[in-house]
């Protein structure tokens, strides 16, 4: 028996899903297993991994959390690893010019156990190992966490992260009637519809003119994603704003001075 494991004892899993951005060793896979099976939790989702899936390595250094290793995930972008969910968590060091929440870690854990008694699906990202997130893909999330470290050396190990984070969701866990976040009355839209809502937007965008100029088109996409994000949009919000967008596009459609027919509005 591994030291400090008890065979005699219940397993615990579940809690929000762990999300890896093109991880590159599958020793680092492994020890973020590890890492989530001693707290309790146990999805763990990657996004184009260096070196391929299933991989070995992962699985030897990930000591005994086969469970996490069997049940991994693993998906071609970003997008298509949140599709399913309702909140989304980055983790960062770096400070990013972006209109969203800054959370310290016990403090996002609590949210995540708020969020997840009202039946969200939560997801909390971590980036690569040399440069971590990239902004396009912290625009896709509601919060950010971010950890207090020696400003001088922020940089943590992925696994470092995903342990630090595991840790406070179990803390969180264990300590009842400790929350100081309210739940929802309504669940906010699966991130495929956001998704989907923003690739509605910037096509009727691109057919306004609106990004111009040209080099500043990534910026002006980015500022866009975050401030939906940020809004916690319900689904009908979405399908309304579908709506709203498709008659603008009839209206841009027709020529200037043309009232539209009956049938059209």
């Amino acid at each position: 028996m591994t030291a400090g494991t008890n065979k005699t004892r219940r397993l615990i899993t579940g809690g929000p899903v762990i999300i890896l951005v093109e991880p590159q060793l599958g020793e680092n896979i492994g020890m973020v297993a590890r890492a989530m099976a001693n707290f309790g939790l146990s999805e763990l989702r990657i996004v184009n991994p260096r070196d391929g899936w299933p991989n070995e390595k992962a699985r030897a250094v990930a000591s005994k959390a086969d469970h996490v290793i069997d049940g991994v995930k693993v998906f071609d972008t970003l997008k298509e690893a949140i599709a399913d969910l309702n909140r989304l968590l980055a983790t960062t060091a770096r400070q990013r010019d972006m209109l969203k929440p800054v959370l310290a870690p016990d403090v996002a854990a609590q949210l995540v156990k708020a969020r997840m008694g009202a039946n969200e699906r939560v997801g909390i990202l971590f980036g690569r190992e040399r440069w971590g997130l990239e902004n396009d893909e912290v625009a896709l999330a509601d919060e950010i966490i971010t950890f207090p470290v020696n400003p001088a050396l922020a940089s943590l190990n992925i696994a470092q992260a995903v342990l630090l984070m595991s840790y406070e969701w179990m803390r969180t866990s264990v300590a009842e009637g400790e929350t100081r976040f309210k739940a929802p009355d309504r669940i906010p839209a699966s991130k495929s519809s956001l998704i989907n809502l923003l690739s509605h937007l910037e096509e009727a965008l691109d057919e306004a003119k609106y990004f111009f100029p040209p080099e500043r088109r990534e910026k002006m996409s980015v500022n866009l994603h975050s401030i939906f994000t940020h809004a916690g949009l319900q689904e009908q919000e979405v399908q309304t704003l579908h709506g709203v967008i498709a008659a603008l596009e009839r209206r841009w459609m027709r020529p200037r001075g043309v009232k539209p027919k009956p049938n059209e509005e």
